[in-house]
């Protein structure tokens, strides 16, 4: 086990988070889904296992302190010192300005930003010790603005800076950091957004594909493909940068 090297992934249960820790773990990455329901993580983990993966699915609240410490000591405990980071956990609690609520954005800005910045100073300690690490944080297309997530648009743009203030920072201990900015992907998170604006799946996903260049949305595994770039040995030279995985150029 000292030799293979640890990664956590957070809100690795479901969507972009469990297909990113499914393609670290085929990398050849210990890996710790992490998740606010440790029965889903658990869940999640155990299914990536089959393939003769070390995994372990553990809960945390991102946003919460105490969580984090328990959550990152236990990593280390059980599968190794963690020295790959995927700040994936997030929420949406969207709205226009004059709808949305103050809690609406403390959420948001929660568990995204505060999370990511608990979560990164824990595992930051393992990595410097190390004198080898990745971070990679899940930013959003969303950060170039979006009617009616203004408390996500910014979270996500926080994201961005965050990651550019943290490769500066971490950069001499040999730990690069880098984000990544989806643009529109099929998750249970468009499920809901369909759901909500009372259109069929299917055709929500038709015409969000014609606004794309490559004329489809992305999925998931589009996501862990970057993501997979960014925590490899080879990535050792880029740090501080944004990809957008968003099927073609944005303004």
């Amino acid at each position: 086990m000292a030799d293979t090297r640890v990664a956590i992934v957070t809100g690795a249960a479901r969507g972009i988070g469990r297909a990113t820790a499914a393609r670290l773990a085929s990398d050849g990455y210990a890996v710790a889904l992490l998740d606010l329901r440790e029965e889903d993580a658990a869940a999640a983990a155990a299914e990536i296992a089959e393939s003769g993966a070390s995994t372990v699915g553990l809960a945390v609240d991102v946003a919460d302190e105490a969580s984090v410490e328990t959550a990152v000591a236990a990593v280390a405990e059980r599968l190794g010192a963690p020295t790959v980071l995927v700040n994936n956990a997030g929420v949406l609690r969207d709205n226009l300005l004059f709808k949305m609520t103050a809690d609406d954005w403390d959420t948001v800005l929660g568990v995204h930003l505060r999370g990511a910045f608990l979560m990164s100073r824990a595992v930051q300690k393992h990595q410097v010790e190390a004198k080898w690490g990745r971070i990679v944080n899940l930013s959003s297309s969303s950060a170039l603005g979006n009617r009616g997530q203004a408390n996500y648009s910014a979270a996500k743009a926080g994201m961005q800076g965050f990651t550019k203030t943290l490769a500066i920072e971490l950069g001499p201990f040999g730990v690069t950091v880098n984000a990544i900015a989806p643009g529109f992907i099929e998750t249970a998170m468009i499920e809901q957004t369909a759901a909500r604006m009372k259109v069929s799946l299917d055709t929500f996903l038709e015409e969000a594909a014609k606004q794309i260049a490559v004329r489809r949305v992305g999925q998931p595994d589009d996501v862990a493909a970057a993501a997979s770039f960014f925590c490899s040995e080879e990535a050792g030279y880029v740090s501080g940068q944004v990809l957008y995985v968003a099927g073609g150029p944005l303004s």
